[in-house]
């Protein structure tokens, strides 16, 4: 069984999401269990999945408001739905924690619940973006890391690696760093650095390093991973998500005016409907908090049934693939490079 733990009071709408999304992920995966964690009471009055065999009651007091600052989620609310799902990993009854509550919350108590990788500085966010081949181009960091040095993204490249190499198959996925051009010349002192850092992995074999990557090449599918802080990745992440709602706006719109409008709009219909559906965020929901000792997956705040199951579904492949397992092999194989980096950043500094 692999047996997952979900916070069932995060987000923006609990348990009238998180206990349909949990009903018909368990219909989909027959050897799956899950740690159905929250308030009994709230639990038990809105779902029969208790009597499910493979569901149990976790009990937590207390649920992680989406607009609670960080210090009072891991400083003060001890018992909430949150934390006692990641707590669930950390003391092994579960494979991974799913949460679509606070970011901010989320990443700093896995981080102290779980800790990091040894080789790892910072945990990253990763997640998949559409692309034009009809696949997805992963990407990280989206969100956790404003600011980061080149050492992290080299940190983000062997993790994300693992990542993609564990959900596809592709063991040697291709590496690209976000730049403002393919040459090797352009950038900041930063992206220059880090370039300079890919491509020592690279030749080391430590990463499969394509080189540096627009951004349009995201959606082109250039590359299955790319490599970038987590400013600029939580931009484009959002933007992705923009595009989807102002086609399923588009739509609703020409359809409510003039019959000329509307069999214009019929006609090309199939054709915007299926790039809509391609684009739907709530396809690729399920993001990794990459760097832990133990599996977390970030559920969007906003999350519908279906995306919630989604993410239920990224943490399950995850943790069927052994993807921890596989981030620490490779961060282990690239430790000489990692701590020579690290070194170097510390002379720099001195």
């Amino acid at each position: 069984m692999i047996t997952i733990a979900v916070d069932c009071m995060g987000g923006d709408h609990g348990l009238s999401v998180t206990l349909p999304a949990c009903e018909a992920f368990l219909r989909a995966h027959p050897d799956a269990a899950l740690l159905l964690v929250g308030q009994p009471d709230a639990i038990r009055g809105q779902t029969g999945l208790l009597a499910n065999p493979r569901c149990t009651l976790v009990a937590a007091s207390e649920v992680v408001a989406m607009d609670d600052p960080v210090e009072v989620a891991l400083r003060r609310k001890k018992d909430s739905s949150m934390r006692v799902a990641i707590a669930q990993v950390k003391d092994g009854h579960a494979m991974a924690a799913v949460s679509a509550g606070n970011t901010g919350a989320l990443m700093a108590i896995a981080r102290y619940v779980l800790k990091t990788i040894v080789g790892i500085d910072r945990p990253a966010i990763a997640s998949e973006l559409p692309n034009q081949t009809g696949g997805s181009t992963m990407m990280l960091d989206l969100g956790a890391n404003v600011d980061c040095t080149p050492q992290h993204l080299l940190q983000f490249a062997v993790m994300g690696s693992a990542l993609v190499s564990a959900l596809t198959g592709r063991e040697q996925p291709t590496v690209g760093l976000l730049n403002i051009g393919e040459e090797v010349i352009k950038g900041s002192d930063i992206i220059k650095q880090s370039g300079e850092l890919l491509r020592n992995a690279g030749a080391a074999g430590d990463i499969n390093f394509y080189g540096n990557v627009e951004g349009n090449d995201i959606f082109k599918g250039t590359v299955d991973l790319v490599v970038c802080d987590g400013f600029v990745g939580n931009v484009a992440l959002k933007t992705s998500e923009g595009l989807a709602s102002m086609i399923g706006n588009f739509l609703r719109e020409e359809f409510s005016r003039n019959i000329l409008r509307k069999f214009a709009a019929l006609l090309a219909y199939r054709v915007l409907t299926s790039f809509k559906n391609r684009m739907d965020h709530r396809r690729y929901n399920g993001a990794a908090l990459l760097g832990l000792r133990g599996l977390v997956f970030k559920s969007h705040g906003s999350a519908d049934a279906f995306a919630f199951q989604r993410a239920l579904e990224r943490a399950y492949d995850a943790a069927r693939h052994d993807l921890l397992q596989r981030v620490q092999s490779r961060i282990a194989h690239a430790a000489p490079l990692l701590t020579g980096a690290l070194e170097a950043s510390g002379s720099a500094t001195a």
